[in-house]
């Protein structure tokens, strides 16, 4: 159920640079964090790719959880992305783009708080259009004991 809750969506005010190697390729990956409009919501652009391809961040673009979350969309892909989307979410940033030059996001520190730390020295702009909110109105499990995982 989508919730009315009269509070405005944000971006960030300055752009944040980010160079790091990817856990699982080892490569020099390069990424911009940009300020996005309202309703822009989470996109990855891989400039490394011909026609830079855009990757909405979206549960329907998750092709594989093995090792990281990957999304996929537009025939571009990009892998672990939990940590900063965490940060993200966290700093209650609703509209960002990130440019990308590799396939995998830097794993830096191996936590959120680099990204935490430089989407803060950004800073956050408000923006016009509310935010959505959801409510969960049911329990939700889930679980893979083969893996051992549960929620």
């Amino acid at each position: 159920m989508l919730l009315e809750m009269n509070v405005k969506q944000r971006t960030i005010k300055n752009e944040v640079e980010i160079s790091g190697v990817g856990l699982h390729t080892g490569k020099i990956v390069s990424m911009t964090i940009k300020p996005a409009p309202e309703n822009h919501w989470f996109k990855f652009r891989r400039v490394d790719l011909a026609g830079q391809p855009e990757i909405l961040v979206d549960a329907d673009n998750v092709t594989d959880t093995s090792r990281g979350t990957t999304i996929t969309q537009n025939g571009a892909s990009v892998s672990t992305i939990e940590h900063l989307m965490a940060s993200l979410i966290g700093l209650q940033i609703d509209n960002v783009l990130i440019d990308i030059d590799g396939p995998e996001i830097p794993i830096l520190d191996g936590s959120s708080a680099i990204f935490v730390k430089l989407l803060e020295e950004a800073g956050f702009e408000e923006q016009d259009a509310d935010r959505d909110y959801y409510e969960i109105s049911n329990n939700i499990h889930y679980a893979e004991p083969d893996r051992k995982v549960e929620i």
